[in-house]
């Protein structure tokens, strides 16, 4: 897992900053708002991550390798953005999406056991981490963020956090990514196609 954390820390960043770059391309922004919301989904989970663990400076600052991949992944899809279908582009961004926040749970929690945080701590930074660039994405572009709505979004990376931090424990570090991966990508999935929901408050009489 060690070897492979800054790759899948990359090819998250690179899945999310495309769902931001689709957002705004949705949103019909210029290329400054595709470049701002790609970045902030990109980089904005691992961030906060890293300030609650207590990490200065933020890792990206020093080395802005991350900060290039959501610039140079942005920019493309504003020149590519209208390849995707009109009535396709809001399921390409949640299967995306999907990827990213498989990607990030794994790497959040990752990252948080080798901080040292107790497994409640990593399971929480790893949720953090999956799903906050999402927030800002969707607060900036006007939108409910997909975390707030009845789809089952947060409750897919706590599920996969969980299975990483016990595959940790009590199975192999060999195979913990691949298994918290695969938790979050099946729940999350399976909830796009068969549009599974949580219960919805509905007031009360």
């Amino acid at each position: 897992m060690t070897g492979l954390l800054p790759w899948l820390e990359w090819a998250g960043v690179a899945v999310f900053a495309l769902t931001g770059a689709l957002v705004a391309a949705r949103k019909q922004m210029d290329p400054f708002g595709f470049a701002l919301l790609g970045t902030v989904t990109g980089i904005g989970g691992g961030t906060l991550r890293d300030i609650l663990l207590g990490i200065r400076p933020v890792p990206w600052i020093l080395d802005p390798t991350v900060v290039v991949i959501c610039l140079v992944v942005s920019l493309a899809a504003f020149f590519t953005a209208h390849l995707f279908e009109r009535e396709g582009r809001a399921k390409a961004i949640l299967w995306a999406d999907a990827l990213g926040l498989a990607l990030f749970t794994v790497t959040g929690t990752a990252k948080a056991l080798g901080a040292d945080a107790p497994a409640i701590s990593a399971v929480m930074l790893g949720v953090v981490t999956a799903t906050f660039g999402g927030i800002i994405r969707d607060i900036l572009a006007g939108d409910v963020p997909l975390a707030l709505r009845r789809d089952i979004y947060v409750t897919a990376a706590l599920a996969g956090a969980i299975v990483f931090v016990l595959a940790n424990r009590l199975l192999s570090p060999e195979v913990d990514d691949l298994l918290g991966f695969a938790v979050v990508f099946l729940i999350r999935g399976l909830a796009i196609a068969r549009g599974w929901s949580l219960p919805q408050y509905g007031g009360r009489g």
